[in-house]
């Protein structure tokens, strides 16, 4: 419609050239105010179109801290450009939308915005996101322009939760406490025995019907020959000695196949300190499975590539996915937390169903430069966690009536082992 005014008013003005009247005058000024008035309110209404609703801020968000923040932050630059006021440093939203859905298509139609922007961040161009409608890209800008007026405060370092199921071993536990008892219990009798000889030799001293032989067996001369060959002596150390062997196996016993505090070397050292603490990379991003399968995934060279194909490229460990990639090889890397054949677990069931945080079972994965196995994931390890955790029904229908047949008989929260949580056939099939 601009155009077409703008065409007009050429038009209009070539063919009345000669002719300098009033009507000449008042038709140029009316054409001009229409294009203004055309062209005015889509250059302003950029920024009034971008929804305001709560709801689709917090889903807006969601997608970005899933596709967006590997790249971008609102108020910073990163990777790419700062998304602060985007909506109306762009061309328009329709823009914005084609460009989020292939940007590559955008700049090589030679498009002016996205070519400089090309170039200013070193030719590298933006993943493409052909699934994401026009409302999921609203939703999106409509969360920037929230931290873009109300920029979030960053948060202090996370600090562990000391109250981790499955944080110690409970078996090891169990057997300390034993084991001080019986100690606590053997000199609680030997102080007794003690004082028993003490009153009955002071008792005998003070008979004069005793002889020679009688006083010597009262108050014997204590030799360290005599008292190494006795027989409560020889007792006290053959307990003590079967006591430490016994914990000692029963401790190593407990031990096998817990792995906590395992970390292997990698083929490249790949900080997660760096990559989701320095620069708060969701880990969705790179573990694409946790959401949707059984396994959380090990990402592919080409997820690492959508950074680092213009972010130090010439680090030495880089170089090794370039190699790995020129190759056509996979990168070698070393499994750190293993559970045994004969046990299941589902990543979606407890991330996407459970709304478990991937901190709850691997520790703060964000402060390790090297990754550790963080707790035991043995079986009562799990079996305590399923003990202690409410089950997250909050808008899911599904456990609407296990909440209510639940409640008429418990005054207590709906916990993971009164769904079958602790079922054999759960997580041994």
């Amino acid at each position: 419609g601009t155009a077409l005014l703008l065409y007009l008013f050429l038009k209009l003005h070539i063919n009345m050239t000669q002719k300098r009247s009033l009507t000449r005058v008042f038709l140029s000024f009316t054409l001009l105010g229409l294009i203004y008035f055309s062209i005015l309110p889509a250059a302003f209404a950029q920024e009034g179109d971008i929804p305001t609703d709560p709801a689709i801020i917090s889903a807006g968000k969601s997608l970005f801290d899933g596709n967006c923040k590997t790249c971008h932050r609102v108020n910073a630059k990163l990777v790419g450009p700062a998304l602060q006021d985007v909506y109306n440093r762009a061309p328009s939203i329709d823009w914005i939308v084609s460009f989020v859905n292939n940007s590559s298509k955008v700049i090589g139609s030679g498009d002016e915005y996205a070519v400089a922007l090309y170039e200013e961040y070193n030719k590298t161009q933006m993943t493409a996101f052909p699934s994401f409608d026009r409302d999921q890209v609203m939703s999106i800008l409509a969360y920037v322009k929230q931290e873009t007026d109300n920029p979030t405060v960053a948060a202090g370092p996370a600090v562990d939760d000391p109250k981790t199921p499955g944080e110690t071993g409970v078996a090891s536990t169990y057997i300390n406490a034993i084991m001080v008892g019986l100690i606590i219990v053997l000199v609680l009798i030997l102080v007794v025995l003690i004082l028993i000889t003490t009153i009955l030799q002071k008792y005998l001293n003070q008979r004069n019907d005793l002889d020679e032989d009688d006083k010597a067996i009262v108050n014997p001369t204590v030799s360290l020959d005599g008292l190494v060959k006795s027989k409560p002596f020889i007792f006290i150390v053959i307990f003590l000695f079967a006591a430490i062997a016994f914990k000692v196996v029963i401790n190593n016993l407990y031990a096998v196949g817990v792995q906590i505090g395992y970390a292997p070397k990698q083929p490249i050292a790949f900080s997660h300190k760096i990559h989701a603490g320095q620069y708060e990379i969701d880990c969705n991003y790179c573990h694409t499975g946790v959401r949707k399968s059984k396994s959380a995934n090990i990402p592919s060279p080409n997820i690492c590539m959508n950074c680092h194909s213009a972010v130090k490229t010439e680090s030495p460990e880089i170089q090794k996915i370039y190699a790995a990639i020129e190759n056509d090889r996979p990168i070698e890397w070393v499994r750190v937390h293993n559970l045994p054949d004969l046990a299941y677990f589902n990543h979606s069931q407890h991330v996407e169903v459970g709304g478990i945080e991937c901190q709850t079972c691997h520790g703060p994965i964000e402060e390790m430069d090297v990754v550790r196995q963080h707790s035991l994931l043995t079986m009562g390890w799990c079996i305590d966690c399923h003990r202690k955790t409410d089950v997250n029904t909050k808008g899911n229908e599904y456990y609407d009536k296990l909440v209510e047949l639940h409640d008429e008989g418990s005054k207590e929260a709906l916990k993971v082992e009164d769904i079958g949580g602790l079922e054999c056939s759960k997580c041994h099939y």
